[in-house]
């Protein structure tokens, strides 16, 4: 069963570096595709990733949360214009290159929140979006 990157991912990368087949992208672009994506077809399930990520924003796809409880201050991404997202994220990543996430929030400590959401956007990734076009 393949990882999922969920809506926690603030592209930091590390995940990217670790992966040992090279199947974690960043979703482009950014407005439309703000986490990083796992290929289903290429990932090996070795779950390298997981423990690497360090937002937790990586699960099994059969166990992504469908009531994650915030501990409070995770940021939350989402496509660009989507309702109730308005603050940017910045910062770098893991190679020292800058990220913007133009439509984020906050959570706030107890906040319970639907993570399943991220199976879908990234198999449409993969299906239908420009990763089907990389393929």
């Amino acid at each position: 069963m393949p990882r999922v990157i969920t809506n926690l991912c603030q592209r930091e990368g590390s995940c990217r570096i670790v992966c040992p087949v090279e199947c974690i992208i960043p979703g482009t672009p950014v407005d439309d595709w703000p986490t990083y994506v796992i290929d289903p077809d290429t990932c090996i399930d070795c779950g390298a990733c997981e423990p690497e990520c360090p937002y937790s924003a990586i699960y099994p796809s059969d166990e992504v949360p469908s009531a994650y409880q915030a501990r409070g201050g995770e940021i939350l991404c989402a496509k660009a214009g989507t309702a109730g997202f308005n603050d940017t994220y910045t910062d770098v990543d893991h190679d020292g290159e800058e990220i913007v996430m133009p439509a984020t929030r906050v959570l706030a400590e107890g906040e319970i929140v639907d993570l399943t959401p991220s199976i879908e956007l990234n198999r449409a990734f993969f299906t239908e979006g420009p990763g089907y076009a990389a393929l």
